[in-house]
This record gives structure tokens, C-alpha cells and sequence, in this order.
């Protein structure tokens, strides 16, 4: 299909409203986590490495996009270990060991989550200095002197990856208009770039938050490799609970400024 029967077609511009609703959603867990990094920055740097993030991850879109024959064989099994759960509702193991390529990126990249949201639990959980003085910045702020541009650069490319890989793939499963799929994904990269540096702002003056969302990638991680497994978890779920939580977290930020006005008159 060309470009003006797309144009003037009702279904297409319907598929792309639709698909850009979900890759907002789906860039939420990519938002957070790049949101989180880049504050262990020095804040001159903080903006450049959220912008070059935001930019690989579209780079990294519209390149799997150039490449969707190659992407879609990533759902082939290349390995099978021959377990499997026990028959679900409709008859479906509950998991398997049947690995493709998709899989295998998910496992990564779901540990890769664990292991990096956990570390900077660990970190919160030193609140002291080795001055004794109490720490009120974001999580690992005890190691933000050894975090590098580069390195906080790289880790955003590997998780980058991570969801690039899924968002495309869903993009696949709705559409088959690759013109569709690279505007929806230009246009969610620049919601994201736009919503990106309020976001670290506000997660860097409400430390509650930060730990809210580190357990959001706890969550997300866990998901990603029960996705590797084949146990597929509704992301409606997911975003649900993230939704409530921060609905409660928001509630408690309202009672604490309250409070502490009432305390000053």
C-alpha cells in the first residue's frame, strides 16, 4: 500500500493511534529506568545522556524495523529442553523450555533488570556517607562518583535493546505497514524525550518515588523472564498495580506537604 492510500484510509490511521497509545505504555518501563541512570549523573550530563538514550532507542526501532524478515525469525525455537509445566486452563503448558531468540533476549534482559534495580535497592540502604552525613539524593548516590557517562550510556543500549525487540514485535502483531510502525515509533520516541526530563526531575526530589520505581523494575524484570519461559503475564495487570501504587505514593506526598505547612504556621 502506498503512502496516500494510507493517508486516506480510516483503518490505518486507526492502527497508528492505536499502536502509539501502546508503545507510550510499553516505553514506560524504558522511561523509568533510563530516568533512574541518568540521575547518578552529574547534572550537566544528566539531559545529554537521557537524550542519547532516547535517541539510540529509536535508532535501535526503525533499524529493527528496516530489518522485520530477520526480527520476526527471532520467535523460531532454536533450542529445546524438553520440560514443561503442567497443562493450563485451555490446555497450555504453564511454561516451557522451547528458547527462541526473543526469549533469550527477554532472559537478559530481565536479569540484567534484577541485577541492576536490586544493586540500587542495596544502595538506598546505605544512607550514611563515610562523613556520617545522611544522603537525600536518589538511590546509589554512594556510588555516583564512579559512575561514568559511558557506562550509564552502555547500560541504557542494553536495555534498550531489551525493549526494542518487544515493542517492535508488538508493533508486528498489530500492523503490517511499516510506514505505520516508523511513525508510531518516531512519534512515542518524542512523547518519551518530552516526558523524560520532568520525570527525573520529579523521581530526583521525591526519593519515595525512586524506590517505588526501582521496585517497578524488580516487577518488570520478573515479568521479562516469565515471558522467556512462556508464561505470558498481562501487561494490563502490571500497569494496573504500578498505577495504584503511585496513586497511593501521591496521596502520601499530599499529607506530607500538608503536614509539614501546618507544622510551619
Amino acid at each position: 500500500m502506498d503512502i496516500l492510500a494510507l493517508l486516506s484510509d480510516p483503518g490505518a490511521w486507526l492502527a497508528l493511534l492505536t499502536l502509539i497509545a501502546l508503545e507510550v505504555v510499553l516505553g514506560i518501563d524504558n522511561l523509568i529506568f533510563i530516568a533512574i541512570l541518568s540521575n547518578k549523573l552529574p547534572v550537566h550530563q544528566q539531559q545529554r545522556a537521557r537524550r542519547i538514550g532516547l535517541a539510540l532507542a529509536l535508532v535501535m526501532r526503525i533499524g529493527l524495523l528496516m530489518l522485520i524478515g530477520w526480527l520476526v525469525t527471532l520467535q523460531a525455537p532454536l533450542f529445546d529442553l524438553g520440560i514443561r509445566g503442567a497443562p493450563g486452563p485451555y490446555g497450555e503448558p504453564t511454561f516451557d523450555t522451547a528458547f527462541s531468540g526473543r526469549d533469550l533476549i527477554l532472559l537478559a534482559g530481565g536479569l540484567f533488570l534484577l541485577w541492576k534495580a536490586t544493586k540500587e535497592i542495596h544502595h538506598s540502604m546505605e544512607p550514611e556517607d563515610q562523613s556520617g552525613d545522611l544522603l537525600d539524593k536518589t538511590p546509589g548516590v554512594a556510588a555516583a562518583a564512579t559512575a561514568t557517562f559511558g557506562t550509564v550510556i552502555l547500560q541504557i543500549v542494553a536495555i534498550d535493546m531489551v525493549f526494542s525487540v518487544d515493542s517492535i514485535l508488538t508493533a508486528v502483531g498489530m500492523t503490517d505497514e511499516i510506514p505505520i510502525m516508523v511513525t508510531a515509533v518516531v512519534i512515542t520516541v518524542g512523547v518519551m524525550m518530552l516526558a523524560a526530563d520532568p520525570l527525573s526531575k520529579f523521581i530526583e526530589k521525591n526519593p519515595t518515588l525512586v524506590m517505588l520505581a526501582l521496585a517497578f523494575l524488580v516487577m518488570i524484570g520478573l515479568v521479562l523472564i516469565a515471558d522467556g519461559f512462556g508464561v505470558h503475564v498481562p501487561k494490563g495487570y502490571i500497569y494496573a498495580a504500578m498505577g495504584f501504587s503511585v496513586g497511593v505514593e501521591m496521596l502520601n506526598m499530599v499529607q506530607r506537604n500538608r503536614r509539614a505547612k501546618k507544622a510551619l504556621n
